[in-house]
C-alpha cells in the first residue's frame, strides 16, 4: 500500500506539474513541443470561434485524451502493457490538470512577450513531471506509442521514430500559424526537456570511472588506496601491439580527486595510459547501495 500511494502520489504530482507547463509556459506562446500536446494546441487555436460552447477553442486537454484513449488502446493490442493502469491514470490527470487550469487562469502569458523563456521554463517543468512518471514507473503515452508501433513494424530504431514523430507535430505548428520562430522555441522546449529527464533520470553525479594500464599498477594501486581511500580492481589484459601482458586497474574516484590521481599515476609510472570517464550511477559498498536504489 505504501508503494502503491507513493507511485501514484508522483502520477499525480508529474501530471499537475506536466499540466503547469502546457498551460502558464506553452500554450500562451503557441510553442508545439511535438507530442499529442502538440497537436491539441493547433486544435485549440485553430477551433477558435468555431464552436459556441467553446469560443476560445476546443479545450487542450480534452482533445489530448480523445486522441491518448485509442494510442493507448492500440499500445495494449499490439505492443501489450504491464504499466497499463499507471499509463491510464497519467494521461488523465494531466488532462484533467491542463483543462482545469485554464479554466482557472486563462491564456494569459506569464512571461509577457518573452518566448525564450517560456521555451525554457516550459521544457524544465515537463521534464520534471516526466521525470516522476517515469520514477513511478508510468508513462505519459502519447506520439511514444506511435513511436514504438512505427519500430515494431519496421527496421527504424525508437530514438528515431520519436524525433521523427515529434518533427512532424512541429512542422504541423508551422504550417497551422505560419510563423519560423514556433519551431526554434518548440525545438527548445524539447531540447531542454528531454536533458531534465535525462538529468533526473540518471543523476549529476560527479563519480569518475578510471582505467588505468601500467606496468606499475600493483603499486599504483597501494598508493591510491593510501592517498585517495579508494579501492580497485584488476583486468588482465593484453596488449594487440606488442603482445604484452598487463593488469589493468580499475577504480572510481570523486572529480574533485582526478586531479590528484594524474599526480600520482604521473609520479609512479608516467607512460601509463588512463582512460577516464563520468560514471552517471555507482551503486555499491562504498557508495550507495542496491538496496537502497531499488527502494526509491
Amino acid at each position: 500500500m505504501k508503494n502503491f500511494l507513493k507511485n501514484y502520489g508522483l502520477i499525480v504530482l508529474g501530471a499537475f506539474i506536466i499540466a503547469s507547463a502546457y498551460v502558464f509556459f506553452i500554450t500562451p506562446y503557441k510553442i508545439i513541443p511535438g507530442g499529442i500536446y502538440g497537436i491539441s494546441i493547433v486544435i485549440h487555436y485553430l477551433t477558435e470561434g468555431v464552436f459556441a460552447r467553446f469560443p476560445d477553442g476546443l479545450p487542450i486537454g480534452m482533445v489530448a485524451l480523445c486522441f491518448n484513449i485509442p494510442l493507448v488502446f492500440a499500445a495494449y493490442k499490439i505492443l501489450g502493457s504491464r504499466s497499463l493502469p499507471r499509463t491510464i491514470t497519467a494521461f488523465v490527470a494531466t488532462a484533467v490538470f491542463v483543462d482545469l487550469l485554464t479554466w482557472l487562469y486563462g491564456r494569459e502569458q506569464l512571461v509577457a512577450g518573452d518566448s525564450l523563456l517560456a521555451s525554457i521554463y516550459g521544457g524544465v517543468l515537463i521534464g520534471i513531471g516526466v521525470a516522476f512518471i517515469f520514477k513511478a514507473k508510468g508513462t505519459s503515452a502519447g506520439t511514444d506509442v506511435i513511436a514504438k508501433i512505427m519500430t515494431k513494424y519496421s527496421r527504424i530504431q525508437i530514438g528515431f521514430s520519436i524525433i521523427l514523430v515529434d518533427s512532424i507535430v512541429v512542422l504541423i505548428g508551422l504550417i497551422a500559424f505560419g510563423d519560423w520562430a514556433i519551431p526554434l522555441y518548440s525545438l527548445i522546449t524539447i531540447f531542454v526537456y528531454g536533458k531534465v529527464v535525462d538529468i533526473f533520470q540518471e543523476g549529476l553525479s560527479t563519480d569518475r570511472a578510471v582505467f588505468i594500464i601500467s606496468e606499475k599498477s600493483k603499486e599504483m594501486n597501494d598508493v591510491i588506496h593510501k592517498k585517495l581511500n579508494r579501492g580497485s580492481t584488476y583486468f588482465h589484459g593484453k596488449t594487440t601491439y606488442k603482445g604484452e601482458e598487463r593488469e589493468i586497474l580499475y577504480t572510481v574516484v570523486n572529480s574533485r580527486q582526478i586531479p590528484k590521481l594524474r599526480e600520482i599515476i604521473h609520479e609512479i609510472d608516467p607512460t601509463a595510459f588512463i582512460t577516464i570517464l563520468p560514471a552517471n550511477e555507482i551503486l555499491g559498498k562504498g557508495f550507495k547501495s542496491l538496496n537502497e536504489k531499488i527502494g526509491e
